[in-house]
């Protein structure tokens, strides 16, 4: 039986044809040089900025959806990313903080991706290795590791850069601690105890202040050190004007791009790899993965590891850039909003997961707290709204609802895994043949002759 193709809309014919070709190539630079000209002529914290702000941000996905040529897509992120909007921060420091903001959290949705998206392992507690990253360097940099021990003194603050990797290793250890009792689980149980494991770890930080003070329980740590800036005179000397508070925000978006970038290629490889295609096999059935070979303890565990070996050293740069942590910083809610943007984005779907965690944190962190603003500017004005009414307390209730309408209307999320997709697809087809089988299904009748 044959099925017809439906034909292209309006929307998929233009997306189409701006996404290959040389229309794509114009495109893309018109996009990106518009974006740059707003913003850089408009520095102002307001919300217009904001609304062009999200656009240029987006618009280095455009880039790595469309099909081009791919030193066209690395020239394209070094002008932007690279250039414009690290000038830009110079005008005005908010962006730049809610850029490098975004850019650890696209980087702890990647990683919750490998568990969630590919091997469809369910994990509630992934701020877990957040924090276990976070806090082995703000121990470690304080005077709090003389509460511990007082022969012992805080580490020289370059080694910062070690403890990137060591933050990479103590994620990998804390997930394959967290994967060992859960490789019989599945579902709500797997659901469950990843959450106890996550709640676990924020309870022990906020309780192991005695006997003996390792955390300093629920008063976190403050003064967390930050690492030198040995590339200083040079920066100035090329003319830059800035303080070192504003230099750091700079340099915490360099190193955030380029850990970011480094994690986007792992996690792209292993996606294509004999590992990606055997986490897919374990997400779709696991009783078939196993029986056709595929060992069902090592994928489980690697997907653990993987995953939370990004976040580990992730908690190392945001203990550093924060200056301070505590337990409440690492809660349940942290998690679900991780969570909430692999699933917004796209399960499985690389570029999805960057456009949720991207789509979350402006939310977070931009658009609802301007979009309070300007609702309490038309209070001010004399406009009839609810004094009580603030858009920032209702957070929850927006990315549940956000949530509840992507489910409805577009399950897959925003930007789909191709294979997702395709599945999706299949499905609606076959009941399509479903159905037209049984209107032209044989009668008795024509069954007897």
């Amino acid at each position: 039986m044959t099925t017809s193709t439906s034909p292209q809309s309006l929307w998929q014919r233009v997306t189409t044809s701006l996404s290959s070709g040389p229309t794509a190539y114009a495109f893309l630079v018109f996009y990106v040089l518009v974006c740059s000209f707003l913003l850089l002529t408009n520095p102002r914290t307001e919300l217009s900025t904001d609304i062009v702000f999200v656009l240029f941000m987006l618009s280095m996905l455009v880039a790595y959806r469309s099909r081009v040529a791919g030193w066209f897509k690395v020239v394209l992120g070094v002008f932007a990313l690279g250039i414009v909007l690290p000038y830009f921060g110079t005008l005005n420091p908010f962006y730049i903080d809610v850029a490098t903001q975004a850019g650890i959290f696209t980087a702890l949705a990647l990683g919750l991706n490998v568990v969630v998206g590919f091997a469809g392992l369910l994990d509630l507690g992934y701020v877990a290795f957040f924090a276990v990253g976070a806090y082995a360097w703000a121990i470690f940099s304080t005077p709090q590791i003389s509460e511990i021990n007082p022969a012992w003194s805080p580490v020289d603050p370059i080694m910062f850069y070690l403890f990137l990797i060591i933050g990479l290793i103590l994620g990998l250890i804390t997930g394959v601690l967290l994967g060992l009792p859960v490789l019989r689980l599945r579902g709500d149980y797997l659901a469950i105890v990843t959450l106890g494991f996550g709640e676990v770890i924020r309870v022990i930080a906020n309780n192991l202040d005695r006997p003996v003070n390792v955390t300093n329980g629920s008063q976190g740590i403050r003064d967390i050190e930050r690492p030198p800036l040995v590339l200083v005179d040079l920066v100035r000397n090329l003319g830059v004007v800035a303080d070192d508070n504003r230099l750091y925000q700079l340099f915490f978006y360099y190193l955030v791009l380029i850990i970011l970038l480094l994690t986007v290629i792992v996690v792209a490889r292993l996606k294509n790899s004999r590992i990606g295609r055997a986490w897919e096999a374990i997400r779709e059935d696991e009783v078939a993965a196993v029986a056709q070979g595929i060992p069902r303890v090592r994928m489980k565990l690697l997907a653990f590891a993987i995953g939370a070996s990004f976040a580990g050293v992730m908690g190392v740069v945001f203990a550093s850039k924060q200056l301070f942590i505590n337990p409440p910083t690492f809660d349940l809610l942290r998690s679900i909003n991780i969570l909430v943007m692999v699933i917004l984005g796209g399960m499985g779907s690389i570029p999805g997961a960057m456009l949720g965690a991207i789509i979350v944190t402006m939310l977070d962190l931009q658009i609802l707290p301007r979009t309070a603003a300007v609702i309490r500017e038309a209070q001010a004005a004399g406009l009839p709204i609810p004094r009580q009414f603030d858009p920032t307390q209702y957070q929850r209730l927006f990315f549940g609802l956000l949530l509840v309408v992507m489910m409805i209307f577009r399950p897959e999320g925003l930007w789909p895994d191709e294979r997702r997709r395709e599945e999706q697809h299949e499905v609606e087809v076959t009941e399509e043949e479903f159905e037209a089988d049984k209107s032209v299904a044989p009668t008795g009748a024509d069954m007897g002759r």
